[in-house]
């Protein structure tokens, strides 16, 4: 197995509605990517790109745009939220088997396109069509992680503060306005108890990644961070009680990913998690072994989430995550690592969290009836 790093990372700010389509996104990501770090693209030998509504031939359309539309082999990736995640997955496997040596990874999207409201769902989805939409269900959630843990609707509405006020230190971000908890238990109802700063924004927005093996790095004299360890899970069918509250997907995942890095979550520095609404940080914090279960309340109140100091545990999200960073669904995943790469080489600025050598990332891609989750991505990256 070939050693793969991260050598260089690009990325267009999160934003509302963006006057670019699709293609001329992910394009921007590109050549940002390569003109920020001075690497000739000639170097790429494989392109991957992730999105869930940019449409189909999204990498041919929008390297035609980047100037690299020179015949080489372009892997395009749907797997909803975690599409350009699963992707990223993909251009690891191929450089860790030897069979590249430089892949480009590039995730994207437009929700503007969609319109207001909810996402739409497939008609085949039963939990769908009956009105179950993601807002209902992490509402559920939220509704029985309160009654099961003693946690309450400020605690919910802490992660919104916190979040956006990572957001207001990163120029990408789209959600950079700082806001108290009575903004977020005020701002409109949602899906009780969530209001509308507890949901992520629909976004527009792309980010684009370098891989390369650690022999090619040498010889072209790049640098970077380590990719200790890439995962990814599908999710189970079942059609039998689960408990919502405990996503079994991301334990599964993450258990793997610990294993191949060779570590534990004790060891993070830094954790890019799918906060798609406030109580799926309180989840997935539990999940992901930063604290134990029913203690994700406890964890955020502590400050160590929130906390730029080497001690006291892991930082969460300090790009700002889902719900204030954005979520253009496609491009999460990249743009996740895209902040892991700026932490571990310390280039994240006055959200930077001291000494940072290790850092997750973690997505997971949306829902179909029947499954505790689609898909989710662990990714492991260790400073140069």
């Amino acid at each position: 197995m070939q050693e793969v790093a991260v050598v260089a990372v690009g990325m267009v700010p999160f934003s509302k509605e963006s006057d670019l389509s699709p293609d001329l996104l992910a394009a921007h990501a590109v050549r940002t990517l390569f003109r920020s770090n001075g690497i000739d693209p000639g170097i790429v030998q494989e392109a991957y790109f992730g999105t869930a509504k940019g449409g189909s031939l999204i990498g041919q359309r929008a390297l035609r745009f980047a100037g690299l539309a020179t015949g080489l082999p372009i892997f395009n990736v749907e797997n909803a939220c975690a599409s350009s995640a699963v992707a990223f997955h993909l251009a690891y496997r191929a450089i860790a088997a030897g069979n590249t040596a430089c892949a480009l990874v590039v995730g994207v999207d437009k929700l503007s396109m969609l319109g207001k409201g909810a996402l739409p769902v497939q008609e085949t989805e039963w939990d769908g069509q009956a009105g179950v939409t993601n807002p209902v269900v992490y509402a559920m959630r939220a509704r029985r992680y309160l009654h099961e843990t003693g946690a309450t609707v400020r605690d919910l509405a802490a992660v919104s503060v916190k979040s956006r006020a990572f957001a207001s230190l990163n120029p990408m971000a789209q959600m950079r306005k700082t806001v108290t908890v009575e903004d977020v238990l005020t701002s409109r109802l949602i899906a009780d108890p969530l209001t509308m700063f507890q949901c992520s924004p629909k976004s527009d927005g792309a980010a684009a990644v370098l891989l390369v093996s650690r022999d090619l790095a040498g010889r072209a004299d790049l640098t970077g961070p380590t990719v200790r360890a890439s995962v990814v899970k599908s999710g189970e069918f079942s059609m039998a009680e689960r408990d919502i509250t405990r996503p079994d997907i991301t334990l599964r995942a993450s258990r793997d990913a610990y294993e191949m890095a060779g570590i534990g979550p004790e060891d993070l520095d830094v954790v890019e998690l799918h906060d798609a609404f406030s109580i799926a940080e309180l989840l997935y914090t539990e999940e992901l072994g930063l604290c134990p279960e029913g203690d994700g309340a406890l964890y955020l109140k502590s400050g160590a989430s929130s906390s730029l100091d080497s001690t006291g545990g892991a930082v969460v999200n300090p790009s700002g995550g889902l719900l204030s960073r954005g979520h253009p669904i496609g491009a999460t995943g990249a743009a996740q690592i895209v902040e892991c790469f700026e932490q571990l080489t310390e280039r994240s600025e006055a959200r930077q969290r001291r000494g940072a050598k290790t850092a997750m990332a973690h997505v997971t891609g949306g829902g179909a009836s029947g499954f505790d989750n689609g898909a989710c991505s662990v990714t492991i990256l260790t400073a140069d």
